[in-house]
């Protein structure tokens, strides 16, 4: 029904009601004869009416004798006092009384129209948004409409992945030549599904699949299907698809796939009713839908390892893409991209920038160019040079500086000699990345100083001789403070907890250890948003087993430890000299202190 019509209809009911009402009013007043009070006196004295019924302000009986064929009277009372003495004067009178008709209809309808125009304006609005009414599109999809090429992002924008852009070109290809594809059978895999870490690009690479094939992009999380109400959900699966057919050729782009396709059944007790049937009638659209009919669903997760086996088998998401961070060629072919929105100083050598932003992903190198834009501006240039770029790491990486925080002197030369000795260690050791720079200003994360290494290359295979020496520059610190003081102290306690990570991965999950063996003895599962996020499972190993664990890790961080004390022993005479030149200068560089230069290869420990 229309919205006009629904309003006629009210228009209608509304003028029936106060017709009705008026009939009925008026209906009784005429069947019953008005007299006046004085007549009415008369005819009492006469005792001709009978069955009167008196009310607060009017009088009604029979009359004994009709008058204009009605045996039916009322009059209005009048006071009495008043009453007798006009009775005794002989003039006519009677009584009127005040109509409250339509004030009683007034009272009876003005609530009931307020109440609806409250609800009209104010709780409709609040459902709205709330999600709490607006029942008859509770179930209707919420999915972002893009119509072709309004993403304003194209393959063009999309760089540093370049296996995974061969992958969706395809895509791509199916949406502008179907006919192509169909020529021998062949169709496009129902679902596709982007893997990587944060901030690599899924999303961004979703909307440039749009952005190429010119057709209609329906984009959506996958938190926006699941309400509290049971069947919600579901309801918007469908409905999702239903437009995606009518408006085929397009594309559905579901973000964040593991906030509706969670593995069933684990780590719930109960009341995830909503998020199943979510779950069941997306797989029932996926076994549906027809591939030849041109929707192409695509979906983004950076926690593939919790998602329901159902959703990845052949037939649904028939093809898995990583997207994962860039190596060292990928990071300078997306520096380009951002560094052609900026203004930066000719000759600026992108390599150079991509060299000290190992493991950076697409998204943090879009927020470098912005960083460095921003120190550029602060110090009043004109353009952009490596040092704001240099300048945006350290900040990115190490926090803000805390000029305010002022240290002890007597605490300023243990940070001076701790970081001096993580940097000389770094650069004698020859698998160590080369020492980029030593500071001994505080950081807002919480570091007093830091040793920034700037990696020359990308490493996908280390030794376990890397390992080791990982260990022992981590270690180098508190040597150099045991060094020069003849105690420890508390600045190493970050240190200490990433040797022993360092550690305890070398023995459980790498076999390095030459007491346990070859086995693995604790994995881990892929995940993509960190170590932190890794679950370990129990441990299926002996208590014998666990203390030759614990052995190693002591072992291998005693080995260290002293190997980082030799080491420095025998260049003491730079450790004194680089921590004099800290205090004095705060922060060194390569450049500015030559001992922090690379040293040629030392002898490596024999393998396990």
């Amino acid at each position: 029904m229309k919205k006009n019509e629904q309003w006629n209809l009210s228009y209608f009911a509304i003028a029936f009601i106060v017709l009705s009402l008026m009939q009925i009013f008026f209906g009784e007043r005429q069947a019953v004869q008005p007299l006046p009070y004085s007549q009415f006196l008369q005819l009492l004295n006469e005792q001709k009416v009978s069955d009167l019924q008196v009310d607060k302000d009017q009088i009604s009986g029979k009359l004994q004798e009709p008058i204009d064929g009605r045996d039916r009277f009322s009059t209005v009372r009048v006071d009495p006092a008043l009453a007798t003495e006009l009775s005794q004067s002989g003039v006519g009178f009677t009584g009127t009384t005040e109509n409250t008709f339509m004030s009683s209809l007034l009272g009876w309808l003005l609530p009931f129209i307020l109440i609806m125009v409250f609800w009209s304006f104010l709780l409709r609005g609040m459902a709205d948004k709330q999600g709490l009414g607006g029942l008859m599109n509770v179930g209707k999809s919420r999915a972002r409409v893009f119509v072709e090429r309004d993403t304003g992002v194209t393959f063009a924008d999309v760089a540093g992945i370049d296996e995974a852009k061969a992958e969706l070109v395809e895509i791509v290809s199916f949406l502008k030549d179907t006919a192509r594809y169909e020529r021998l059978g062949a169709h496009i895999p129902k679902g596709t599904l982007l893997v990587g870490p944060p901030g690599t690009g899924k999303t961004l690479v979703a909307k440039a699949i749009a952005g190429e094939a010119g057709v209609p992009f329906f984009s959506i999380s996958g938190s926006e299907f699941v309400e509290m109400f049971v069947g919600v959900g579901a309801a918007r699966v469908r409905d999702l698809f239903e437009q995606a057919r009518q408006a085929a050729p397009c594309i559905i782009f579901i973000d964040e796939l593991d906030a509706l396709g969670k593995m069933r059944g684990v780590g719930t007790l109960g009341g995830n009713d909503e998020k199943e049937q979510t779950l069941n009638q997306l797989l029932a659209e996926l076994d549906g839908f027809d591939p030849r009919e041109g929707v192409v669903l695509l979906a983004a997760t950076n926690r593939p390892e919790v998602l329901d086996p159902a959703l990845l088998r052949a037939g649904r998401f028939d093809r898995q893409i990583l997207i994962d961070r860039p190596d060292r060629k990928g990071r300078e072919a997306i520096l380009k991209v951002h560094l052609q929105k900026v203004t930066v100083e000719p000759g600026l050598d992108g390599a150079r920038i991509a060299e000290i932003t190992t493991g950076f992903t697409g998204a943090d190198l879009a927020n470098l160019v912005n960083e460095a834009a921003i120190v550029a501006t602060r110090r009043g240039a004109e353009a952009i040079n490596l040092n704001d770029f240099t300048a945006a790491v350290e900040r990115l990486i190490a926090g803000l500086e805390r000029k305010s925080s002022l240290l002890d002197p007597e605490e300023r030369r243990v940070v001076a000699y701790h970081e001096m000795g993580h940097a000389l260690a770094a650069s004698t050791l020859p698998a160590m990345d080369p020492v980029h720079k030593v500071s001994i200003v505080p950081r807002a994360i919480g570091s007093l100083g830091y040793t920034l290494q700037r990696p020359t290359e990308d490493h996908f295979v280390i030794s376990c001789q890397t390992l080791k020496d990982r260990i022992v520059v981590l270690m180098a610190g508190r040597a150099a403070e045991y060094l020069a003081f003849g105690q420890i102290s508390t600045g190493a306690a970050d240190d200490l907890g990433r040797a022993t990570d360092i550690a305890r991965q070398l023995i459980t999950r790498f076999g390095m250890s030459a007491e346990l063996g070859q086995s693995v003895l604790e994995r881990q599962n892929a995940t993509y948003l960190g170590d932190r996020m890794a679950t370990v499972g129990e441990k299926d190993y002996s208590e014998q087993t666990a203390r030759e664990i614990d052995l190693g890790i002591r072992a291998l961080l005693d080995e260290a430890y002293q190997r980082a004390k030799a080491l420095l022993e025998s260049r003491r005479a730079d450790l004194d000299e680089g921590a004099r030149l800290l205090l004095e200068k705060e922060t060194l560089t390569p450049e500015e202190f030559p001992p922090l230069l690379p040293l040629k290869p030392a002898p490596a420990l024999p393998l396990p």
